[in-house]
């Protein structure tokens, strides 16, 4: 795995979450992570459509794993990214569970540069309809509201209106 990477940046946290502050994709995702503002051109005319990464696929992203690829370019207009704070959550309790305080707050930092959305009653009464479980009902009542697609690799919204979903590959975690 590690072979098909090139090595972690000289700047990265750890070799756990190297893209939590690196980026593969310099100077543009560098710029959008670090100083989202020094790039105000590209979004005064048009505004893209929301987008919200589940939290698998910010662990990748996160992780630098083999997938992370795929959902790097979604990250370089951070501001069009929704996080609901599920998603926060989840990634957060990941994080400092497996790699640390550290690695925890450089990658939250990232997310945080994106819209934060809170949960509220109608969220939670919209969630409480569409059959998935918890956190994934609120992940995909958040996207819903907000006319975002939702990136996951979860199975069971694979066919739902509005999601994209990579399925993970057999033997990579």
């Amino acid at each position: 795995m590690a072979s098909s990477h090139e090595p972690a940046p000289s700047g990265a946290v750890t070799s756990a979450a190297p893209r939590a502050n690196k980026p593969k994709r310099p100077p543009a995702s560098k710029a959008s992570k670090q100083a989202p503002a020094a790039r105000p051109a590209q979004r005064s005319s048009h505004r893209p459509k929301p987008l919200i990464l589940d939290s698998s696929c910010w662990l990748e992203f996160f992780a630098d794993s083999p997938r992370a690829d795929l959902y790097a370019a979604a990250l370089d207009d951070i501001e069009a990214v929704v996080v609901p704070l599920i998603v926060l959550y989840e990634v957060a309790k990941k994080l400092h569970r497996e790699a640390g305080e550290e690695v925890a707050t450089t990658a939250l930092a990232l997310m945080q540069q994106a819209q934060l959305v809170p949960l509220d009653a109608p969220l939670a009464l919209e969630a409480a309809v569409n059959g998935l479980p918890l956190a994934d009902s609120l992940i995909y009542a958040t996207a819903r509201r907000h006319g975002a697609e939702l990136w996951t690799q979860d199975a069971h919204f694979d066919g739902l209106p509005g999601v994209r979903f990579f399925p993970k590959e057999k033997g990579l975690g």
